[in-house]
C-alpha cells in the first residue's frame, strides 16, 4: 500500500486545503503535525523541501509541494468517488482560474493583514493593512457577482476551486468581515462550513485560536 505522508498544521490555511481533499476521499494518510513538540517533523520537512514551507505531501518517500499541485497528484494518483478536477478541459481551466483567484486574491491578501499584526508595532505599515482590505473588497465585490445562482466556486460540482475558497473565505472574514451587501458569498461561505470534512478541519483547528494575532472572532 502507498504510504502518504502530509507535513502542515491544523491553524494552517493551506494546510487545510490539501486536508479537506484527503478527507472528501477518505484517502488514507499520515499527518506530520509541525510543532515545537515534534522538532522531528520539521527536520524532515526541511530535509525534503529547503524553504520548509508546508504543506508538503510524501508520497512513498517522493515530495510534492504546493497545495494546489498536492491536490491535483491526489487526484491522479490517489483517486476517490470526489474527482477535484474535471476530466472536461475547459471545466478544469475554470477550476483552476478560481482556485487562484481565492489564493491570490482572497488567501493571500488576507495574509498581509495578519504579517503585519506580527511584527513588532514600529514596523507596521497602515497603507499597507489598508492595500489589503482594499484588494480584498474588491475581490469580494467580484465573487460575489460570480457566485450568481452557483452552490460551489466552478464547474458546477465541489472541487479544488472550493478547497481554496473554504480557508480563504474562513479567515479573510476574520480580518475584513464579509459585508451583507455580499449576501451570495456570505452564504457560499456557511455552505463550505458546513460540509464534513470543512468542519472537521475547523474543529481540529480550535485549540490554536489563540494563535491568530489579530484575536479570533468569538464565532464559527
Amino acid at each position: 500500500m502507498t504510504a502518504l505522508d502530509l507535513f502542515g498544521h491544523p491553524f494552517s490555511a493551506y494546510t487545510w486545503k490539501v486536508l479537506i481533499p484527503l478527507y472528501e476521499n477518505g484517502t488514507a494518510f499520515r499527518f506530520r503535525r509541525l510543532g515545537e513538540d515534534q522538532p522531528e517533523n520539521g527536520a524532515a520537512l526541511a530535509a525534503h523541501w529547503p524553504l520548509a514551507q508546508f504543506p508538503l505531501l510524501l508520497d512513498d518517500g517522493r515530495p510534492v509541494i504546493e497545495s494546489s499541485v498536492i491536490i491535483e497528484h491526489l487526484d491522479h494518483r490517489h483517486p476517490g468517488p470526489l474527482r477535484l478536477i474535471p476530466a472536461d478541459a475547459d471545466a478544469a481551466i475554470e477550476v483552476r482560474m478560481l482556485d487562484r483567484i481565492f489564493d491570490n486574491h482572497v488567501m493571500n491578501q488576507m495574509q498581509r493583514v495578519v504579517n503585519d499584526a506580527l511584527r513588532p508595532p514600529e514596523r507596521r505599515d497602515p497603507l499597507e493593512v489598508a492595500d489589503a482590505k482594499a484588494r480584498l473588497e474588491r475581490a469580494y465585490a467580484w465573487l460575489e457577482s460570480w457566485m450568481g445562482s452557483r452552490e460551489w466556486a466552478a464547474a458546477g460540482a465541489f472541487t479544488l476551486a472550493d478547497c481554496a475558497a473554504a480557508p480563504a473565505l474562513f479567515y479573510a472574514d476574520w480580518v475584513h468581515p464579509i459585508a451583507a451587501e455580499h449576501a451570495r458569498l456570505r452564504t457560499y461561505r456557511t455552505r463550505l462550513l458546513a460540509r464534513p470534512s470543512i468542519a472537521k478541519c475547523v474543529d481540529d483547528a480550535r485549540p490554536y485560536r489563540p494563535l491568530f494575532p489579530l484575536g479570533a472572532p468569538d464565532r464559527d
